[in-house]
């Protein structure tokens, strides 16, 4: 049987080296079997000359080689003192070359953290970097401007939420990964390699001779908009090997394991943010010329069936959704001191000109239908959002008249804000109505065919589904664009019930549940709203540089009194990174992407007025063709919709994907050395495996007897015992009469009468412990048997507290032979038959429980 093996290609560990002349870049695999060698010349002042040594080295070679540039680089032959050859530092990867006044900087990422896992290629946080000066001292020519520069550049956190892998292309989703994956084998001189997709990109051919069938790794040409390093590596792409060249992303990356009755399934979340028209809040709103808009974001959400792991084998499936500004020319003044400054609507757009390039992008990258769920004010006694809904509407309509109807741009329009203050509205209830019918539209990608379970047990809600069904699966036709202002509070509630109603179809389409139906206070659930608000938060912060003031909790109007005082504390925060700090945020944005690009003949970026004309190029130059107003598109858009036509043009045209030739002589590497990382020093209390969020340590509550189903509903004292965790008693208490005071409605009759016994006696139970209990036994007068009540020790109020003494650890045995008398007396009562005449009863001593 031939063994699967993913080559997991990329450069995964270097070693700096260091000479008067050069730096001598050492990279290997994650084995350390394979290794490259870079040159870079330290003797030019300006200019960056880096030499590929083509030849892959074992380990001894390379060995060798350091031990002769060592002492080829010695001041005297055969002195033992000094050495030639130094060692700088050590790193997994580069992140680009970058240049301001003098000579160039590499920037290496020196440590890293896994975040996730996906079909085993795992998917690494930057936690630290290190920017290295690369010409020598004696060759350097200074600026007095150039340390201000290294400042501005370094502002940018890159520990801070930027994202990578060896192996997989996160500028991808995971449906435009699969769907052009290749699997290949050493063709002869007249056979071409194989490029087709689906069906066929999943089959391993078999060859004789070959022990070994190797699947690539999923490297695909990077999607520029959300890379953020593609201009630091710009200047190197073209001269050094693809294995040397890493794209980052910057957003968010969360993952989380769901455990059902054991069997694991991983809920992975991805968000990345567009590298174009990219900003701070107040500074960056609306579109740009070309299309690109503000806050833009992808956010999926990736469902795996980890039983299985590789993606040739493995169920995978995922949901794509896209946040961001309103595509307008709008902007906001912020020249005078306030909360919300006035919008205005900056340059007159008849024709629709913007939105028509933004929109063209998201129908080549998501397909039709596009649909909008536009969340701003309506309805305002001063006009202030209201005036981007009164622009937005007849943009679309304009766009809409010349495209086909069935691909045509729907359109929803929903006051968030003044639905939230209704008494008589649930929020949460017409959101996860139009989530319902979101998701029917687009559908979601599913990498396997549907389980023959679901023609057994149809359900009403699965059969028109939307998407395209394949032989091989599904596919997600379309994307759902959501924005309100500023596509932060509003917008991340929005987007999680949409997350929310397509988790439970993808749950249903990998048969992990019966019906595509989930429920909140359910460990699912609130296992994904955490994922989703800590997708929020981090988005937030970098946008709008507060967390978010409003969360799911508080649209259900469940949050606790504490939050209130959060909120107000997010929103000062909020305010003071927008008047004082953003500014120079902006600044170190524009210099990292190489928006501005600093010049002796131009002046300094903290000299520029406004950066305007840098993320608004085409007002610079005169345009050579005129987009025409009518045929808005690009021309092969319409050729491939409802399908994306990136995804169509790579079914016929395999350009795009880097196909190289294995054969058996090639390395690959299993996914258990990937997953386990045998080639370090680890240790198993720290691998990502154990300390991923799991829902049956982490949200299930740790009272006996309860159903382990990650799918039940819970009750809300039981979900704020296990989410409170380690907090006090005295809290725990407070905060589960106010969430049980304020539940949401109740669930179905069907669980209302499998569970009314449970809710009865904790209901009793309840009673007991807001009154203080006064007795630590209880007998039942309508049971057959002597019922005692022993709560865990922590839940139990302090004797001294209660009764103003503390009792001895033996009771005197005068009190015993009470007792034991009193419970006598019990049993018999208990024992007596309930058919026999009232008189009987009559007879029966009922003594009082009391002091």
């Amino acid at each position: 049987m031939p063994l699967t093996a993913a080559v997991i290609s990329g450069v995964q560990n270097l070693v700096l080296y260091e000479t008067r002349a050069r730096y001598f870049l050492v990279g290997s695999n994650n084995a350390q079997t394979k290794h490259r060698v870079l040159k870079i010349d330290r003797t030019e002042p300006r200019d960056l000359v880096i030499i590929d040594d083509k030849h892959v080295y074992s380990q001894n070679e390379v060995r060798e080689l350091l031990g002769r540039l060592d002492l080829g680089n010695r001041t005297k032959m055969g002195q033992k003192g000094s050495s030639g050859l130094s060692r700088a530092v050590s790193a997994y990867g580069i992140v680009g070359f970058v240049r301001f006044l003098e000579g160039y900087y590499i920037v290496l990422i020196t440590k890293r953290r896994k975040m996730a896992d996906i079909g085993g290629h795992s998917i690494y946080k930057i936690e630290d970097t290190n920017i290295i000066y690369i010409p020598n001292d004696s060759v350097r020519i200074t600026h007095p401007d150039e340390a201000r520069y290294v400042r501005i550049f370094q502002n940018v956190d890159l520990s801070s939420n930027f994202y990578f892998s060896y192996s997989y292309d996160l500028s991808h989703s995971l449906q435009y990964n699969l769907t052009v994956l290749q699997t290949s084998r050493e063709p002869s001189d007249t056979e071409e390699l194989n490029t087709s997709r689906c069906q066929e990109s999943f089959d391993i051919f078999e060859e004789e001779g070959l022990p070994t069938q190797v699947v690539h790794g999923v490297r695909n040409e990077p999607y520029s908009k959300y890379v953020w390093n593609v201009r630091l590596l710009e200047k190197v792409k073209d001269i050094v090997h693809p294995d040397w060249l890493l794209y980052i992303i910057h957003g968010f990356c969360g993952q989380s394991k769901l455990l059902i009755y054991g069997r694991p399934a991983h809920v992975t979340l991805i968000a990345r943010r567009s590298s174009r028209f990219a900003g701070t809040r107040f500074l960056k709103r609306g579109a740009n010329c070309e299309g690109d808009v503000a806050n833009e974001v992808e956010t999926e959400q990736i469902i795996h069936d980890s039983s299985i792991t590789s993606f040739t084998s493995g169920r995978f499936s995922s949901c794509v959704q896209v946040r961001g500004s309103v595509p307008l020319l709008w902007s906001q003044d912020i020249s005078t001191m306030m909360p919300k400054p006035p919008i205005r609507l900056d340059q007159a757009d008849p024709y629709s000109h913007v939105a028509g390039l933004h929109f063209d992008q998201m129908l080549q990258r998501f397909g039709s239908p596009v649909i909008i769920l536009n969340l701003v004010k309506k309805r305002e006694k001063r006009r202030h959002e209201k005036i981007l809904s009164d622009e937005l509407y007849p943009t679309i309509t304009n766009l809409n008249q010349f495209l086909p109807p069935e691909h045509s741009i729907e359109y929803i329009a929903w006051d968030m804000a003044r639905y939230t203050k209704s008494k008589l509205c649930n929020v949460l209830d017409r959101l996860s109505m139009i989530a319902e019918n979101v998701v029917k539209r687009t559908g979601f990608f599913v990498n396997r065919p549907d389980f023959y379970c679901h023609t057994l047990r149809p359900d009403e809600r699965w059969g028109d589904l939307g998407g395209i069904v394949t032989p091989n699966g599904r596919l997600q036709t379309g994307v759902l664009r959501t924005n309100c202002v500023d596509c932060l509070d509003r917008t991340n509630t929005a987007q999680f019930m949409v997350g929310k109603c397509a988790l439970a179809y993808q749950l249903y389409a990998l048969g992990l549940i019966d019906r595509p139906k989930l429920q909140f206070d359910t460990d699912c659930v609130r296992l994904f709203e955490e994922l989703y608000e800590d997708h929020g938060d981090t988005l937030s912060l970098q946008y709008g540089g507060s967390q978010l003031v409003h969360r799911v909790k508080t649209y259900r109007k469940i949050a606790p009194w504490t939050q209130h005082s959060k909120d107000i504390m997010q929103t000062l925060s909020r305010y003071y990174s927008n008047a004082f700090s953003d500014a120079d945020r902006q600044d170190s944005i524009n210099l990292f992407l190489q928006v501005f690009q600093p010049s002796e003949s131009k002046p300094h970026l903290w000299e520029l007025p406004t950066d305007f004309y840098l993320h608004h190029t085409d007002t610079m130059i005169l345009p050579q063709h005129r987009h025409s107003y009518t045929h808005w598109w690009s021309a092969d858009v319409l050729m491939f919709l409802p399908l994306p036509s990136d995804e169509g043009q790579n079914e016929e045209n395999s350009k795009k994907v880097s196909v190289r030739r294995v054969n058996r002589f090639d390395e690959s590497i299993d996914i258990y050395s990937e997953f386990f990382s045998p080639y370090e020093l680890t240790s198993l209390d720290d691998m990502f495996s154990i300390t991923m969020t799991n829902s049956a340590r982490e949200f299930m509550p740790k009272t006996v007897g309860l159903d382990p189903s990650p799918f039940t509903v819970r009750k809300p004292d039981e979900s704020a015992k296990s989410v409170l965790g380690n907090k006090s008693s005295k809290e725990e208490t407070v905060l589960q009469r106010k969430t049980a005071a304020s539940a949401p409605p109740p669930p179905s009759e069907e669980q209302i009468s499998s569970s009314s016994e449970d809710e009865s006696d904790e209901d009793r139970e309840d009673d007991t412990t807001t009154s203080q209990r006064s007795t630590p036994i209880r007998l039942s007068d309508h049971s057959d048997s002597v019922r005692t009540h022993e709560d865990p020790p922590q839940r139990l109020p302090p004797v001294r507290e209660t009764y103003g003494l503390n009792l001895s650890a033996f009771p005197p045995d005068d009190d015993v032979i009470v007792y034991r008398r009193f419970a006598h007396l019990g049993q018999n009562q208990h024992k007596v038959e309930r058919h026999q005449d009232s008189k009987t009863s009559e007879r029966i001593i009922n003594l009082p429980f009391g002091p």
